[in-house]
């Protein structure tokens, strides 16, 4: 499961270069992904080049500080790399055009002193990136196995757009570093049907155990449970072992916590059916995200970055793809 360099176990988020607490630096990577998707979003780029970008974001945070690097100039530079890895080339100073307006908020020209100084920073911060990850290029998501999931599998459209948005939200999460891509896509379909199958339907822990969930479920008269082998489905179609069955139930908690952290009452009430699952049973584990209101209030954790042209409210990494743009009250700034 961790043969890769580019797997870690959970532990190594203890060990980051970042001399931050991990619920600060947590918090920094939710909202420095959130930054990369709207630059990615408004330069109208493939969702498999914003994602390689968000993968490679995650990376180098692994070798490099986030004191020495700021996270909207690492997310700049993953986006201008990926637009040339992914064949969708875009110029740099569009790049540096489109970063400047997501930081100030309002247009900037091409020509101006900001944008020649942003293309620069892409391009000083490049140079980091390619050494960091290795000049390896190939990435893998998870919404590359969810279409596999999707293709062998006649899916009610809410599960697949759910499972979706929860792979997008996934790289607001550190998962990428910790599993593989189909751990990850499994997670994200089970968690999917659970939310749209409702809170009479089988557990998490029923959906993703070594057997089939059998035992009976108190459901409303006209309501009757899904089938065990509907449940289950993306377990059995991964074939997964009773390791990989942990690593499902680990990833599934993770994002869970991730999603309880968000200010649901206030700005994301549509999240209010997800953090209302129960995560599965799986061992005790210390726990990573603290509320990210809390984060966001200046605490003695909580760093501020508040230098030149930076924006720290640019993005909190909360809102989930399906719901882009509706009842948007966040602290993002908007192209």
């Amino acid at each position: 499961m961790h043969d890769s360099q580019w797997l870690f176990p959970l532990s190594a988020l203890d060990a980051t270069p970042s001399n931050w607490p991990i619920e600060k630096e947590l918090y920094d990577r939710a909202r420095g992904i959130e930054f990369l998707f709207r630059l990615g979003s408004s330069l109208v780029l493939p969702t498999s080049a914003i994602l390689t970008a968000a993968t490679w974001f995650h990376r180098f945070y692994m070798r490099y500080s986030m004191e020495d690097h700021h996270r909207q100039d690492v997310a700049a530079s993953c986006i201008f790399l990926a637009t040339k890895t992914e064949e969708c080339g875009r110029k740099l100073r569009d790049v540096a055009r489109i970063c400047q307006v997501k930081i100030t908020g309002h247009d900037v020209l091409p020509e101006s002193k900001e944008v020649e100084q942003c293309q620069a920073s892409i391009l000083l911060t490049e140079e980091v990136l390619l050494e960091a990850i290795c000049f390896d290029y190939v990435v893998e998501s998870p919404h590359s196995k969810l279409v596999d999931l999707f293709d062998a599998h006649d899916d009610d459209i809410r599960v697949q757009e759910c499972a979706w948005s929860f792979a997008h939200d996934s790289f607001r999460t550190t998962l990428c570093l910790l599993y593989p891509p189909q751990i990850i896509a499994a997670a994200c379909y089970v968690l999917a049907q659970r939310v749209v199958e409702g809170p009479n339907s089988f557990s998490l822990d029923a959906r993703v155990s070594s057997s089939a969930p059998t035992a009976s479920l108190p459901t409303p008269p006209s309501h009757k449970p899904p089938s065990p082998d509907a449940s289950r489905f993306a377990i059995e179609h991964f074939s997964f072992d009773s390791a990989e069955l942990a690593c499902v139930s680990e990833a599934l908690s993770i994002l869970l916590e991730f999603y309880k952290a968000q200010d649901i009452e206030t700005s994301h009430p549509h999240l209010s059916s997800v953090v209302a699952v129960a995560p599965p049973t799986t061992p005790p584990r210390p726990r990573m995200y603290a509320p990210f209101a809390q984060m966001n209030s200046g605490n003695a954790n909580n760093p501020t970055d508040n230098g030149p042209g930076r924006t720290p409210n640019s993005s909190n990494g909360a809102r989930t793809p399906a719901n882009k743009g509706a009842n948007d009250n966040s602290n993002e700034i908007a192209a």
